[in-house]
C-alpha cells in the first residue's frame, strides 16, 4: 500500500534545497546549449505542437523531427517559438531535435525532446502524483505541473487527497467543503486539487483520485455502511479486520470491506459519483494492503480469498462509470494475475523485497505482460534510496539512473516524479532532494522512453543476443552481474534492439540502493562490438539517453557470416543498439 505502513519512521521535515556538490557528479553528462519544451505531455493526431526555445539559438541551425532515427520533416529554425501539426498516425513516439553543422561535415546536437503522438495516454502511461493540497496560488500549482510537463508525465495519482476512505468528498457534490482535513489530519483544499486538475488537463495529463478500495474509517457505520459489508477476522463477525493506526497523528483505524460485496461496490459507486461531479477527475487510481496473512471472512462466516475479489469490484466500478479510467495496484503482484484480465488501463505493481534485485523488475514487467495477455503496459512504484529516505539528504544519481535505465529497456515506466522524487511509500516524504545533475539527466531519460517508445513499449519479443568484444568490455548475458555490461535483446519487426546495461562498475545489485552507495559507471569509448546475428543486416544505429541529445547516430558496420563488427562510440549507464 502507499503510504501508512511505517509511516511515523517519516514524518520529518524535508531538507533545504542548498545544492551540495558530489565529487563523482561533475562530467557526468552530455551538455546541450538549448533547452527546448512542449506545451503538452501528450498529444492527439493532427494536434497541434507549441515548442519553445530557451537560449540562443545559432543562425544556422534547423529542427528536425524524427521517428525512430529517420528523418520525417526538416526545416530551418527562424524562431525560438514554432508549431508543429502531429502526424495523424496514432501512438507513435517522435525525437525533435535542434541541429547546426558541426566542423567534420556531420551535425551537432544542441537540444532535443520527445513528443508522444497517442489518442490514450494509458497505452504508453508515464505516471506521476501530487501528495500535497495546502492552500496554493495559480502560479504555484502551474510550477509544478510545468515540471512534470517537461518529463512528459501523462497521468497524475492525486494521492491522500480525499476526505475519509468511505467518503472521499467532504461535503457533497452540489456543496463541496473548501477545506477538510485527511487521515493525518493535513489541510486538503478543494481550490488546490481543482487547480491541479485544470492546470493538469492543459498540458495534457489526466488526473485520477487515489482512494483504497476496501477502506472504511470509525465514523463509517454513522454515514451509512453496514456492518454486513466488512471483512472479520472470525467467523462469527466478532473481530472487524482493520489496519492499525498511531492517534495522533492519525485520526482513525482503517477497517477493511469486503471488494466483492455488491452493497459496498454500490455504496462506493456513488460516493465516486459525487466525487466526479464536484471534480472533472478521469479515473479512480485504486489502492490495497497486499496479502494479509490471515484468514478473513464475510459477515456471514464465509471464507474470503482476498486476492479473488479484484477483478469482479474492478468490473463492478467500471460499470459504474465506464467513461472513468481504473487502475488497481498490486502490491508485490498481489492478486496481479487477476488485475491484469481486468478492465484496467495499464498495470501498476508497487514493488517490495524480496523482489530486491535488478532482474526483480524485470520480471515483474515480463509477467505483468503476460498476466494481461500482451495487451497493457506497467508502471512501477519502485522508492529509491529507501533508508537514506528517514533523513534530509540527496537521492544517489547513478543508482535513479541505472534503476531507470532497467525499468525502462524492459518497457516500464517508473512512478518516481512528483512535487518531489520519491523515496518513500508515503508520498508526501520530501527528505531527499534530486541534485542538479539528476534533474538534467532524468529529463532526457523520459526524453528517450518517449521517442523510442515503439520500440521499448509496443510490442516484440525479448531473445538472446551474442554480445562480445576483445577483452575491453565483459559483455554478459540478462540478468546482471557486478563487473559486466548485460546484453537485453528484443526483436520488433524487422529489428533487433540490444540494450547494452553497464553494471561494470556496479556496487550492489539491488536496485533500491538503499544507503544511497550505487557508483558511477565507469565510461567505455570506441569500443570493438561483435554480434552474432544470423539474418543479413542493412543498418546499424545507436540511440542513449546518455549520448548526443538522444539523437539516432548510424554506425558503419561489417558483416562476415553470422558476425556483425561495429565501433561502439560511448557507452554510459545505457546504450540500445538497433539492427535493421
Amino acid at each position: 500500500m502507499t503510504g501508512l505502513i511505517g509511516v511515523l519512521l517519516i514524518l520529518s521535515l524535508g531538507c533545504n534545497n542548498k545544492e551540495e556538490p558530489r565529487p563523482d557528479s561533475v562530467d557526468k553528462g552530455e551538455q546541450i546549449t538549448l533547452d527546448i519544451t512542449t506545451n503538452k505531455a501528450k498529444y492527439n493526431p493532427g494536434e497541434t505542437i507549441a515548442f519553445r526555445i530557451q537560449g540562443d539559438v545559432p543562425s544556422n541551425s534547423k529542427v528536425s523531427y524524427t521517428l525512430l532515427g529517420k528523418v520525417v520533416e526538416e526545416n530551418p529554425l527562424s524562431s525560438k517559438n514554432w508549431e508543429w501539426t502531429a502526424p495523424e498516425t496514432d501512438f507513435k513516439g517522435y525525437l525533435v531535435k535542434i541541429t547546426r553543422p558541426d566542423e567534420n561535415g556531420g551535425e551537432e546536437v544542441l537540444a532535443s525532446v520527445g513528443v508522444d503522438v497517442s489518442s490514450d495516454w494509458t497505452r504508453f502511461p508515464r505516471y506521476g502524483f501530487l501528495s500535497k493540497f495546502p492552500q496554493m496560488n495559480e502560479e504555484e500549482v502551474g510550477e509544478v505541473i510545468t515540471n512534470l510537463n517537461r518529463y512528459h508525465i501523462n497521468g497524475l495519482q492525486f494521492y491522500d487527497w480525499h476526505y475519509q476512505h468511505h467518503r472521499p468528498l467532504a461535503g457533497s457534490a452540489e456543496d463541496p467543503e473548501p477545506v477538510w482535513r485527511d487521515i493525518i489530519n493535513r489541510e486538503i483544499y478543494f481550490s488546490t486539487v481543482e487547480e491541479y486538475i485544470s492546470k493538469a488537463h492543459d498540458r495534457g495529463m489526466k488526473a485520477m483520485f487515489y482512494n483504497l478500495i476496501f477502506g472504511a474509517m470509525k465514523t463509517a457505520e454513522q454515514d451509512g455502511v453496514s456492518p454486513g459489508w466488512f471483512l472479520y477476522t472470525d467467523p462469527n463477525h466478532q473481530q472487524k479486520d482493520l489496519h492499525p493506526l498511531p492517534q495522533p497523528p492519525f485520526v482513525s483505524d482503517i477497517f477493511l470491506l469486503d471488494p466483492s460485496n455488491s452493497s459496498w461496490q454500490d455504496y462506493l459507486i456513488q460516493e465516486n459519483q459525487e466525487v466526479y461531479e464536484a471534480l472533472p477527475f478521469d479515473g479512480f487510481h485504486m489502492d490495497q494492503l497486499g496479502k494479509r496473512n490471515k484468514a478473513l471472512y464475510t459477515y456471514e462466516g464465509n471464507s474470503v480469498q482476498l486476492e479473488n475479489t479484484y477483478q469482479p469490484f474492478i468490473e463492478a466500478i467500471k460499470d459504474g462509470h465506464p467513461q472513468k479510467e481504473l487502475v488497481l495496484n498490486a502490491v508485490n503482484q498481489y492478486g496481479q494475475d487477476g488485475i491484469g484480465q481486468s478492465e484496467t488501463g495499464f498495470l501498476y505493481t508497487e514493488v517490495w523485497g524480496p523482489n530486491d534485485r535488478y532482474e526483480h523488475l524485470a520480471e515483474i514487467i515480463q509477467n505483468n505482460h503476460e498476466y494481461s495477455n500482451g495487451e497493457k503496459n506497467s508502471v512501477l512504484a519502485a522508492y529509491m534510496n529507501y533508508d537514506l529516505a528517514d533523513q534530509a539528504g540527496y537521492f544517489n544519481t547513478p543508482a535513479v539512473l541505472l534503476t531507470d535505465a532497467v525499468i525502462f529497456a524492459f518497457g516500464g515506466a517508473h512512478l518516481e516524479l512528483g512535487e518531489h522524487m520519491l523515496g518513500k511509500e508515503y508520498f508526501p516524504n520530501n527528505n531527499l532532494q534530486m541534485r542538479k545533475d539528476l534533474k538534467e539527466r532524468l529529463v532526457k531519460y523520459y526524453d528517450f522512453m518517449v521517442a523510442y517508445q515503439n520500440l521499448l513499449r509496443d510490442g516484440g519479443s525479448f531473445n538472446d543476443p551474442v554480445v562480445s568484444s576483445y577483452g575491453q568490455v565483459s559483455f554478459g548475458s540478462w540478468p546482471p552481474q557486478a563487473g559486466e555490461v548485460s546484453v537485453v535483446g528484443k526483436e520488433v519487426g524487422d529489428k533487433q534492439v540490444i540494450h547494452l546495461l553497464n553494471f561494470s562498475n556496479a556496487t550492489t545489485l539491488n536496485w533500491r540502493d538503499n544507503n544511497g552507495n550505487q557508483a558511477y559507471p565507469q565510461k567505455k569509448e570506441n569500443v570493438h562490438v561483435v554480434i552474432q546475428s544470423s539474418k543479413p543486416v542493412q543498418k546499424v544505429w545507436l540511440a542513449s539517453p546518455d549520448f548526443n541529445g538522444c539523437s539516432a547516430k548510424e554506425l558503419d558496420f561489417k558483416q562476415q557470416g553470422d558476425q556483425v563488427s561495429i565501433t561502439l562510440p560511448t557507452l554510459e549507464f545505457w546504450d540500445m543498439l538497433v539492427l535493421e
